[in-house]
């Protein structure tokens, strides 16, 4: 199976990392000097629709687990839980 690798570096809200299938074992990695809420989110209908899964205040090194197949993933700050600094999500498979 090909990596799925997405990085983005957050600077206000509204921002996510481009979304990636994910099935198995993924790791998510939050560092820099924020504040605010990263939120990992999936989807079951192709990115329509994003259901929250986690929420983080800090930085964070972690890891998870996706069974199903057609489940895609993104990670970033929701519209209203910024304030401030650069937040760097990694989602990666």
């Amino acid at each position: 199976m090909a990596q799925k690798l997405r990085t983005r570096s957050i600077t206000a809200e509204n921002l996510f990392c481009d979304p990636a299938e994910i099935v198995g074992h993924f790791n998510i990695s939050i560092s820099g000097t924020w504040t605010g809420t990263v939120t990992v989110q999936r989807s079951f209908d192709g990115g329509s629709t994003w259901l929250d899964v986690g929420t983080w205040t800090g930085n964070t090194e972690e890891y998870g687990f996706e069974p199903e197949r057609d489940v895609w993933y993104r990670a970033g700050i929701k519209t209203g839980e910024f304030g401030s600094g650069t937040a760097v999500v990694r989602l990666s498979q």
